[in-house]
């Protein structure tokens, strides 16, 4: 049986999770906005515009190839061993994705049987999708930085 190749480079995988932090970080100031609209106006379809759709939609497939080409070809590298900065690894991944349940709460939970007028089918699908793309790739990063923080603890076994 073989083993999948993977890269044990230090600098390779520092530069992968720099672009996943700032792919979440891009894709958390442009969805705060839709965010607080969605929460200050209930039952009120939001106009979301096609490029903020689009730059959504990219920024969240940055931060998904970052995320899997890491998984699948780069071992997770750590400089040191320290338990203070593993918990505070852990706590950053979970508080990231924290903004991705709220999102998911208050659209799908609050908001949607607000509407007074559904979207189209169409605006659904498209709506969904990159909704779906962005929480899954929060979700991906929250689990990125429990493995660096599990691999930064010093007892680990």
């Amino acid at each position: 049986m073989t083993e999948k190749f993977r890269l044990t480079n230090g600098a390779l995988y520092a530069l992968l999770l720099v672009g996943q932090t700032i792919a979440v970080s891009v894709l958390l100031l442009m969805v705060f906005p839709i965010f607080q609209s969605v929460i200050t106006h209930l039952g009120q379809q939001q106009t979301i515009s096609v490029v903020d759709q689009v730059s959504i939609s990219a920024v969240a497939f940055i931060l998904h190839c970052c995320y899997w080409a890491r998984l699948s070809w780069v071992a997770v590298t750590v400089p040191f061993k320290n338990t203070l900065v593993s918990h505070l690894c852990i706590f950053v991944g979970r508080l990231s994705f924290l903004f991705g349940g709220a999102l998911f709460s208050a659209v799908f939970f609050r908001h949607v049987p607000e509407l007074d007028v559904l979207p189209t089918i169409g605006q659904s699908i498209a709506r969904v999708s990159y909704t779906a793309l962005t929480l899954f790739g929060l979700f991906c990063y929250s689990l990125e930085l429990d493995r660096l923080g599990w691999a930064l603890e010093p007892d680990r076994r």
